[in-house]
């Protein structure tokens, strides 16, 4: 369904075609509602309203045949109103609805206008639907109208519409098949964001075989594919001496290589490089919002293939950090993919911190399911900037522990580290353990591991199953409320 919406000073309610959404207050109470509907049509609204005995978040009921009234009661205070337009859009979904008005100066709060809008906010950010490749495609059109003798936001609305792109942007990128999608495709992709504003620079296989990233190649070298480091930069503030810096994992695909993963459900391993398509939609973001800032995004992008040429367990390979690498297991292949992003981000641009996501292990799922995603840190400030961060767009974190004592499982008697932990246990721990050893000069440091929050068989609060774009609006509001 396609939402449409636009925003009215008045209208009268026996002008309006279609359903008309008013707001209740806890009392389950309609502000001013006398003044906009005449008497008989104010005894029905109070004979429904009493109906209404266990306050339901979402109240409907028929005022005329053809004219349907919804009650929004938000029972929850604590609750955003972004999240709360997607359960509203969900309920026009299911009740097949297509035109909405809605009575914005009923909600009592302190600023209406912005509570509409990160309502609409919320509406579309639930409506999103991967559907390229059907032939019959759905066609339908919610049309809102948004009554409210409040003035219009422009610059929150083009602030939000901004977020909606580089998330919608960041889904379409994780929902394209792997036939599509590889990795020559993906770096194409990405040059055409230059028309933001963005400075995109492309290194190519034959770029990183000098520059020797060979933990990063070596991923990729089973594959008829080429393997890149794409960087995206944007300057937002002439006076930030050091970058903001973000890096993501974009395997294309992964079977696992050698180490060649179980048939069933491989064919959600397109999903592998979500943490590159965060590290995208976010940067997209702050170039259509024109974000005050300085920023660079860093993605490592490969394929984890099968053939001849593949990388064989027990291989030693040498980083751009100079640090040897033994590769017991080929489908531990996100953390090698990293460790040549990290120090090519750190030497490159010596940024104010870097912040990585990968959907880095399967781990991370039996620690924290799809609730939180897995926040690794060398830096307390950072962690909580990142928490608090969360917690306001409900696209949550948890820390969980580093410390030296978990290198002895990754250490390597033929190598300076081994790129697994066979003794058992802490695998998440350990692989971020692994790619603490690739930030060489102490820069502020965080991992977050997304593997449980990238993709979704059912649907979540704010996102319809498949591609949830989790990690841009996290990203995006810490930034704005940190480094703006």
């Amino acid at each position: 369904m396609i939402l449409k919406e636009k925003y009215t000073k008045y209208a009268k309610l026996n002008n309006l075609y279609g359903s008309i959404v008013f707001f209740a207050n806890e009392k389950n109470e309609i502000k001013n509602i006398n003044k906009l509907i005449n008497s008989s049509q104010y005894n029905i609204f109070k004979k429904n309203l009493k109906n209404n005995t266990k306050k339901k978040e979402i109240f409907a009921f028929d005022i005329r045949h053809n004219q349907k009234i919804i009650v929004l009661n938000k029972k929850n205070n604590n609750e955003s109103y972004v999240k709360f337009g997607a359960k509203l859009y969900q309920f026009f979904k299911n009740e097949s609805l297509n035109k909405i008005h809605i009575f914005g100066d009923t909600v009592e709060a302190s600023k209406i206008i912005r509570c509409l809008h990160e309502l609409v906010h919320g509406m579309k950010l639930k409506s999103y639907s991967f559907n390229k490749y059907l032939t019959k495609k759905n066609s339908d059109i919610l049309n809102l109208n948004i009554i409210s003798k409040e003035k219009v936001d422009s610059k929150l609305i083009k602030n939000l519409s901004a977020i909606e792109n580089g998330v919608n942007f960041t889904k379409d990128l994780v929902s394209e098949p792997g036939n599509v999608l590889h990795p020559d495709e993906y770096a194409k992709r990405l040059i055409n964001l230059r028309k933001l504003g963005l400075k995109v620079t492309v290194y190519n296989t034959a770029k990183l075989k000098k520059m020797r990233c060979n933990a990063l190649l070596g991923v990729g070298q089973g594959s008829s594919r080429g393997s890149y480091i794409v960087t995206m930069e944007w300057r937002g503030n002439k006076k930030q001496k050091k970058p903001l810096a973000f890096v993501g994992k974009g395997v294309c695909f992964d079977t696992g290589g050698i180490s060649l993963k179980p048939a069933r459900f491989m064919e959600d391993m397109t999903y592998d490089m979500a943490g590159s398509a965060v590290v995208v939609g976010l940067l997209k973001s702050l170039a259509l919002r024109k974000a005050r800032v300085n920023a660079v995004g860093v993605v490592g992008l490969v394929e984890n293939m099968v053939s001849g040429n593949a990388q064989r367990p027990g291989d030693i390979v040498k980083s751009f950090s100079g640090k040897t690498i033994e590769v017991l297991n080929t489908d531990a292949e996100g953390r090698l993919v990293l460790a040549d992003a990290i120090t090519f981000t750190e030497k490159k641009f010596k940024p104010n911190f870097i912040i990585d996501l990968a959907t880095l292990t399967g781990a991370i799922v039996v620690a924290l399911g799809s609730e939180y995603a897995g926040l690794f840190s060398n830096n307390d400030k950072l962690s909580k900037q990142l928490h608090d961060a969360g917690e306001k767009t409900d696209e949550k974190v948890w820390r969980l522990p580093l410390h030296e004592n978990y290198d002895k499982l990754m250490n390597s008697k033929n190598a300076d580290m081994q790129n697994i932990n066979y003794v058992g246990g802490a695998g998440s721990t350990t692989a971020a353990q692994f790619l603490q050893r690739f930030i060489i000069n102490k820069t502020p440091w965080a991992h977050l591991d997304i593997a449980g929050m990238a993709f979704s068989k059912y649907a979540g609060s704010l996102n319809s199953s498949g591609a949830t774009g989790y990690g841009v609006r996290l990203l995006d509001k810490f930034v704005e409320d940190n480094y703006e």
